[in-house]
């Protein structure tokens, strides 16, 4: 059998892609499997280094702004077409999965009109304008939140949860490697700060300006900043004179960091939401305010409902952020209630389910 899996663009597109391709994998290991990326984004980096071919579409996305760089649009679109007509051609796939990005917009439109049965996923709890857009053809459509029969057909949709990267479900095990790998005391407590696969410009300004506040309390910080902050941060941590403050420019390997967190503080993309429930890790969510329709607020809200995590508005969080994570970090008995609250909307088979949906289309 052949799959293509295509979209990508963000962390939270990528991992669950390359989670239902080693699910799929598992189940049958003469499974071939191709993902189609968007050129120069960070599923060309990222899916090789999983293991797996990917090859990329010039397509781009239109940005809301007025901006010369729109009128390239409908040029690199029809490029993207014809090339996405002829990976199809040659590659010859049973069934073609689309996690939401660019890329996978031009692959299933192309896949549906060679009559290819095409899967979609949706990590969110508001549908993506490709998405939507490709619901129309998909046979399948797997969905991680309920009430989704707002943006797609009830008859298509199957509640599968986000996958995640298969190490995450094992993140309780690996407690002494994480300890070993960040270099970190036991016996003091830890705040994991992660702001997405590109950082928060927000969070990580928080997090510098209260950076003294966590040494002089003893808190040991794991702090992903993304790219385009690493330098800044370093400089940051340096002034400090303390080595309980870690910062990186990305975490590869995320269970360990998750295994000895006591608390994080998190944006609410979808993927990220997803770990935090199966890692069953206590968090404050500072919600992307400039997020399609609002959707990581929505995302955030599913769990502050359930009194599963704490949100910290996008506008407050320079002011309330460095406080609001001090005070769970100090108060054991609310890390234990945010903790078992969000295991119990945990879905640790994801991407077996939304793999058996990929072979039900096939067979």
């Amino acid at each position: 059998m052949n799959v293509i899996i295509s979209g990508g663009g963000t962390g939270g597109h990528i991992y669950p892609a390359i989670a239902i391709a080693n699910e799929l994998k598992v189940i049958d290991p003469a499974i071939k499997i191709l993902f189609v990326g968007a050129e120069g984004k960070m599923e060309m980096e990222k899916v090789p280094r999983a293991g797996y071919t990917i090859v990329g579409l010039p397509v781009v996305g239109i940005k809301r702004e007025l901006t010369l760089a729109n009128l390239a649009f409908p040029f690199k679109l029809g490029r993207s077409l014809i090339r996405a007509r002829q990976i199809v051609h040659d590659f010859r796939p049973d069934a073609a999965v689309g996690v939401g990005g660019y890329a996978s917009g031009p692959l299933l439109l192309a896949a549906s009109m060679k009559g290819i049965p095409t899967l979609i996923q949706e990590q969110n709890s508001y549908a993506g304008l490709t998405n939507k857009v490709l619901a129309r053809w998909a046979k399948r459509i797997c969905v991680a939140y309920p009430g989704m029969d707002t943006f797609f057909p009830i008859d298509k949709i199957k509640l599968t949860g986000n996958p995640v990267r298969s190490d995450i479900q094992f993140a309780s095990q690996q407690v002494e490697a994480g300890r070993k790998l960040f270099e970190l005391d036991s016996n003091r407590p830890t705040l994991l700060i992660i702001g997405g696969s590109q950082g928060a410009r927000t969070i990580n300004e928080s997090i510098e300006a209260g950076l003294m506040r966590f040494v002089d309390a003893g808190i040991q910080v794991i702090w992903q900043t993304g790219p385009a902050f690493i330098e800044r941060a370093r400089t940051a941590v340096a002034a400090t004179g303390s080595t309980l403050i870690k910062a990186y420019d990305f975490i590869y390997e995320m269970d360990k960091a998750y295994a000895i967190a006591d608390s994080v503080v998190s944006r609410a993309g979808a993927l990220s939401v997803s770990e935090l429930c199966l890692v069953g890790r206590p968090a404050i969510l500072v919600p992307f305010p400039a997020a399609a329709e609002d959707h990581q607020t929505k995302n955030a809200m599913s769990l502050v409902e359930h009194n599963a995590a704490l949100l910290v508005n996008d506008r407050v969080a320079r002011e309330e952020l460095v406080t609001a994570a001090l005070n769970l970090l100090a108060n054991p008995a609310q890390q234990q209630q945010l903790s078992q609250q969000i295991k119990t909307l945990a879905k640790p088979n994801a991407a077996r389910d939304i793999a058996n949906e990929v072979l039900k289309l096939i067979k």
